[in-house]
C-alpha cells in the first residue's frame, strides 16, 4: 500500500475511532465502511463497524461485520467476545456459547467471557450448568465479583434463597460496598419470614445508594414490611 493510500487509510480509520468513542455510532459507521473500502483486509476496520452497528442495534449487521473481522484475524478476542454479545442480543444462544468458548481458549484469564458463557448457558435454561460455570468462575478468580451476583441472582430465580444467602454473604466480605448484595440479602430474607433483617438489608441498600434502578423496588419492599410490622402491632392491641 502507497504512502497516500495508507495515510488516508489511517485518517478514516482513526476518525471512525475517534466518533465511535464519543457514541456518534452512524457517523463512524461511514468511515470505518470508508476504510474498509480502501483496505478490505483490516479486521480493525471490521471490528469498530460491527461495535457501531451493535450499538444501532442492527445486530445482524454487526455479526456479519464481527464475523469478518474474525475470518481475518482468528484470535481476535474482542471480535468473537462482542459477536458472543451479539448472538445474545440476537436470541441466538448456539451462537453465543460457540463464540464465548472460542475468546476463552483464545484468553483463558479474562473472566468476562466465562462469566457470559454461564449467562448464555442461563439464558437456554441449562441452569446446573450456568450454575457451575458461575461457581468454577469464583473459585478461579474470587475478585471478580460479578460472578457472585450473577450466581446468587440465578439462585433466587430458582428459590433457592438459603444458598443465595451464602454467596451474597461472600460477596460482601470481599466488598462491603456492593450494594446491590444488600437488595438481594433483603429479598432473600424477606422470602425466609425474616422480615426485621430484611428491612436491615434493605434500609443498608438504601443508605449505600439512594439512587440506582434498583432504588424504588427496595423503598416499595421497605415501606410494605415497615406496614406489615406496624398492623402486626396494631391487631396485638385490639
Amino acid at each position: 500500500m502507497n504512502t497516500k493510500k495508507y495515510n488516508t487509510l489511517n485518517n478514516f480509520y482513526e476518525k471512525a475511532n475517534a466518533l465511535r468513542l464519543d457514541n456518534l455510532y452512524k457517523e463512524a459507521v461511514q468511515n470505518y465502511l470508508n476504510a474498509i473500502l480502501i483496505d478490505r483486509n483490516n479486521a480493525e476496520s471490521y471490528f469498530g463497524l460491527g461495535v457501531c452497528y451493535k450499538n444501532l442495534k442492527q445486530y445482524s449487521k454487526a455479526i456479519k461485520y464481527l464475523d469478518m473481522a474474525t475470518q481475518i484475524k482468528e484470535d481476535y478476542y474482542d471480535a468473537f467476545f462482542e459477536l458472543g454479545i451479539c448472538h445474545q442480543l440476537e436470541g441466538e444462544n448456539c451462537g453465543a456459547i460457540k463464540n464465548f468458548i472460542r475468546a476463552i481458549q483464545i484468553n483463558p484469564e479474562n473472566p468476562n467471557a466465562i462469566l457470559q458463557l454461564g449467562i448464555s448457558h442461563e439464558l437456554c435454561e441449562e441452569y446446573d450448568l450456568a450454575l457451575m460455570i458461575y461457581q468454577k468462575l469464583i473459585e478461579n478468580s474470587p475478585g471478580f465479583l460479578k460472578a457472585y451476583e450473577q450466581k446468587s441472582t440465578l439462585l433466587m430465580k430458582l428459590n433457592r434463597y438459603r444458598d443465595a444467602l451464602e454467596i451474597l454473604n461472600l460477596l460482601i466480605k470481599r466488598n462491603p460496598e456492593y450494594y446491590k448484595a444488600y437488595a438481594g440479602l433483603g429479598v432473600c430474607f424477606e422470602k425466609l419470614g425474616k422480615f426485621s433483617t430484611a428491612q436491615r438489608y434493605y434500609r443498608k441498600f438504601l443508605t449505600l445508594k439512594p439512587f440506582s434502578s434498583q432504588t424504588e423496588f427496595v423503598k416499595d419492599r421497605f415501606k410494605e414490611l415497615v406496614n406489615r410490622k406496624f398492623d402486626n402491632k396494631h391487631l396485638k392491641i385490639l
